[in-house]
């Protein structure tokens, strides 16, 4: 394994629990564009973009969820509501990120993920990737 990619399967786990790593590790391990993309992941979004410096995680998490939310990808910004929360933010911190993407990215998107923070707060705590 790749430095990068020990890096991004290392930062992954910080994220997303070490269960949820180990299964993304396991999926990268396999043949087809699913393992490909998973193997990608880890090396190059995890391994090479979250490890970085320059920005902490809170603020790594806040630019993510503006691009999921600009770009209308509600399953993968419910994952990222959830890094967010565990990188410290608040839920109150969320809510203005998702009201100051209003006016760029569209009231129909924002909409969206303010009703996504809303299923995820209410919601007890659960374990899928």
């Amino acid at each position: 394994m790749i430095a990068h990619h020990s890096d991004g399967v290392r930062v992954y786990a910080e994220l997303r629990g070490e269960a949820r790593a180990d299964k993304m590790t396991s999926l990268a391990q396999k043949s087809g564009a699913e393992a490909a993309i998973a193997d990608l992941s880890l090396e190059f979004v995890f391994g090479k973009v979250w490890a970085r410096g320059g920005l902490d995680r809170k603020g790594r998490s806040l630019v993510t969820i503006g691009a999921l939310i600009a770009l209308r990808q509600t399953d993968e910004l419910e994952n990222h509501l959830r890094v967010a929360l565990t990188n410290g933010l608040t839920k109150t911190e969320i809510e203005e990120a998702i009201v100051q993407t209003a006016p760029y990215a569209g009231f129909p998107a924002a909409w969206s993920a303010a009703k996504a923070l809303s299923t995820l707060v209410d919601e007890p705590a659960d374990d899928h990737p």
